[in-house]
């Protein structure tokens, strides 16, 4: 049976969600990106107090983000600045700006807002080529060149300390590019479960062979969208269980979109359901809440229905 996946967020992290996961949900996942160092220790506890479902650190990886103070809609043509010596808006980690230069091309976060570097110096001023709203800790993807990022940040290498202090069992690497960051990763954590998140085209091209160095997998169709065209991104999903096909013990979970529409709804779309099922039928061992859970006004009800669609495939003898 699939398991189900949840991440702990403002809708969720609480005494009535908590008590709600036991049995009905496999692991409860902390994305780091969204959680502070100084809140996971508590949060910890807090899971713990009310749930025995086990807890997942998911790790910020190799990706860089941008923090801004306020939410705010830029149009095509307008400029902005960013600079770590400003609060108001520079990026994570900071020495990603060092290695920007004139001519690059951002991709921030999922409203379509694409920004070009017309002057370089200390700081970078941006020039907006696709309007769309600049939010608070969204990614950033360098659309035209690739630059060396270390494949986890100071603050996991903290939270994983802490996780190891607190004896949790499971932790998820995000934006995996390569065997030698699977390796690594193998090494820190050497008695724990792993999760390798594929989420970058070097992680599809390099997929079979990282699929010898790691157990368990995770497409997360969100990020990598922003690596592949998101029309390729059915296809990359299949190819992906085709590689693994030979590989009965690993297993695969599929991430991003599975439920957008019940952020705000208390019922899915039949595209969603349908897009399910057909993640199930290329053997999904499980599948992931993020937003829905997260930040979502239904949790619960988002909970109950992957339950019904599982059992629905399960029924279907496909």
């Amino acid at each position: 049976m699939s398991k189900i996946i949840c991440t702990l967020g403002p809708q969720s992290l609480n005494k009535e969600f908590l008590k709600f996961s036991n049995k009905k949900i496999h692991l409860l996942r902390l994305n780091m990106s969204h959680l502070s160092l100084n809140k996971l220790s508590k949060a910890i506890n807090l899971i713990r107090k009310y749930s025995n479902v086990p807890i997942c650190i998911d790790t910020e990886g190799a990706q860089i983000r941008i923090q801004v103070k306020r939410k705010k809609f830029f149009k095509k043509n307008q400029k902005f600045l960013i600079s770590n010596k400003r609060k108001n808006t520079k990026l994570y980690p900071e020495y990603v700006l060092d290695n920007l230069k004139k001519g690059d091309i951002l991709s921030i976060g999922f409203s379509n807002l694409s920004v070009k570097i017309i002057k370089k110096n200390e700081n970078a001023l941006c020039k907006v080529i696709s309007s769309g709203f600049l939010e608070n800790n969204k990614g950033v993807h360098l659309v035209n060149r690739k630059i060396k990022l270390n494949y986890l940040t100071a603050k996991d290498l903290e939270a994983i300390k802490i996780g190891k202090k607190l004896k949790i069992k499971n932790y998820a690497l995000s934006f995996t590019n390569s065997i030698k960051d699977i390796v690594q990763f193998n090494q820190l954590l050497k008695d724990e479960n792993k999760i390798f998140k594929i989420e970058t085209k070097n992680a599809i091209k390099s997929f079979k062979k990282i699929l010898k160095y790691g157990d368990q997998f995770l497409i997360d169709r969100g990020d990598l969208s922003k690596d592949v065209e998101i029309e390729n991104i059915p296809l990359v999903q299949r190819n992906l269980f085709k590689l693994k096909q030979k590989y009965k013990n690993k297993k695969i979970y599929i991430a991003t979109n599975l439920l957008e529409s019940m952020l705000k709804n208390n019922y899915p779309t039949r595209g969603e359901a349908n897009d399910i099922f057909n993640s199930l039928e290329m053997g999904a061992a499980g599948l992931v809440l993020a937003a829905e859970t997260a930040v979502g006004k239904h949790p619960k009800d988002s909970v109950r229905f992957l339950q019904k669609m599982i059992k629905a495939f399960i029924k279907s003898n496909l």
